[in-house]
């Protein structure tokens, strides 16, 4: 059914062959469209989002939903093509559905950005907003910010200057290889950027872009990685090539640290093996040892509940603070429209659901959140994907060192 569920085309979805359509619509739901890989090789990343999504969502639907609706997924797969995501768009507008959201792929971020703003010019009756959960150049809420764009998930820039804080006193070598589109570009330059800034005692010592989904086999790059000499390796990459990476370097015996931003995700932990204790870090919003740590019962026996249910880790703590200040905007709004809830969204501020501040900032609409460096490693109450090893938080930076300034000059509706 999953699989099935991610082949059928936007129209399809659009004229209700997905469980929704006019059904949905008498019972007065709220109706999120959610475009993401369903198929193809990054397929792994939007079914796990849409699991978490509908995990959260029948959380927030029993607590009321917004205005006693209930929240719906509405699911179309992107295949990770713009033009494919700009289809759902249109199917989404056409249904009148008042959000749309999108987080794999900074390329496809941008399409959106620019598209869902010309068509909420040109049918003020009829605006949606554009729900960012991982799209992540840093160029999306600066130069290219939008009213309508609301980003869940810190930067690129924000997740650089966190790794290269991260990086111990006696690694001065590093490799960086990132994937060659809007987001691994944003990766490689503000990696540099801030090693200037922060380690000009760091010496580059490889620098490589590779094509998005393209590379099968990683071991060339492992083998220039060693040759290069580098400590560590730093890399935006995300789905396989990711864990194909990680998974070459493992299999080759490459002694580095690696720091990376989605190691964490669906796949990584199984991709990294019990032949990665201690050498991988990621940056992460949560971890399931988090709540461990933090001695919070709550948020352990919620995300447990998920555990129970799934193969793989609940690591979506952003996912429900997305919701959750939708559910807010919708209710200070009054109503479902569009505008009202933009403008209720900007400068909100939450708690998330470990209890620490979140923040989505009015000059940018970019969320400010707490954030952690784990380390996958033995010894840790929850392992990640009957691996045997987990993650343990290593740093936690806060909402407010994570406030970088931004050069968003935004324009507001009248």
């Amino acid at each position: 059914m999953r699989r099935k569920l991610g082949l059928i085309p936007a129209a399809m979805a659009a004229a209700g062959s997905l469980g929704f359509g006019a059904a949905a619509l008498a019972q007065g739901t709220i109706k999120i469209a959610y475009t993401d890989p369903l198929s193809g090789p990054f397929a792994q990343v939007g079914d796990s989002n849409l699991k978490q999504f509908q995990y959260i969502l029948d959380y927030i639907n029993s607590k009321g939903g917004a205005l006693g609706k209930k929240f719906e997924i509405v699911p179309f797969d992107n295949k990770s093509q713009p033009s494919d995501a700009l289809l759902a768009l249109k199917s989404a507008t056409d249904q009148n559905m008042p959000f749309i959201m999108q987080c794999s792929g900074s390329n496809i971020a941008a399409a959106l950005i620019e598209a869902v703003d010309k068509h909420n010019e040109r049918n003020p009756d009829n605006r949606i907003i554009y729900v960012n959960c991982g799209a992540v150049a840093t160029e999306l809420t600066n130069e290219k910010c939008s009213f309508w764009h609301f980003r869940f998930d810190i930067h690129a820039a924000m997740k650089a200057e966190t790794m290269v804080r991260a990086l111990p006193k006696d690694v001065t070598k590093i490799y960086l290889l990132n994937q060659d589109y809007l987001f691994g570009q944003s990766v490689q330059r503000d990696v540099k950027e801030f090693l200037k800034k922060l380690r000009p005692d760091v010496q580059v010592v490889g620098d490589e872009l590779i094509p998005l989904g393209k590379v099968k086999d990683f071991s060339p790059y492992v083998t220039k990685i060693k040759a290069a000499g580098a400590q560590a390796l730093i890399t935006g990459n995300w789905g396989p090539d990711m864990s194909l990476l990680i998974k070459a370097g493992m299999d080759a015996g490459l002694d580095i640290r690696y720091y990376t931003m989605y190691a964490h995700l669906t796949g990584g932990p199984t991709a990294i093996g019990p032949g990665g204790d201690g050498k991988v870090r990621a940056i992460m919003p949560f971890s399931e040892n988090i709540a461990v740590e933090e001695k919070n019962a709550e948020v352990e026996a919620w995300t447990k509940a998920f555990r129970d249910k799934h193969s793989f880790d609940f690591y979506a703590a952003g996912f429900r603070t997305i919701f959750e200040f939708l559910q807010a905007g919708v209710t200070k709004a009054g109503a479902v429209d569009v505008t009202k809830i933009a403008y209720a969204l900007e400068g909100l501020e939450m708690k998330d659901f470990l209890g620490h501040p979140a923040i989505m900032r009015k000059d940018d609409h970019q969320v400010l959140t707490n954030y952690y460096v784990g380390v996958f490693k033995k010894g840790v109450k929850y392992d990640s994907e009957k691996t045997g090893l987990g993650w343990a938080t290593e740093a936690t930076v806060t909402a407010k060192d994570l406030d970088q300034p931004n050069t968003c000059k935004m324009k507001r509706p009248k």
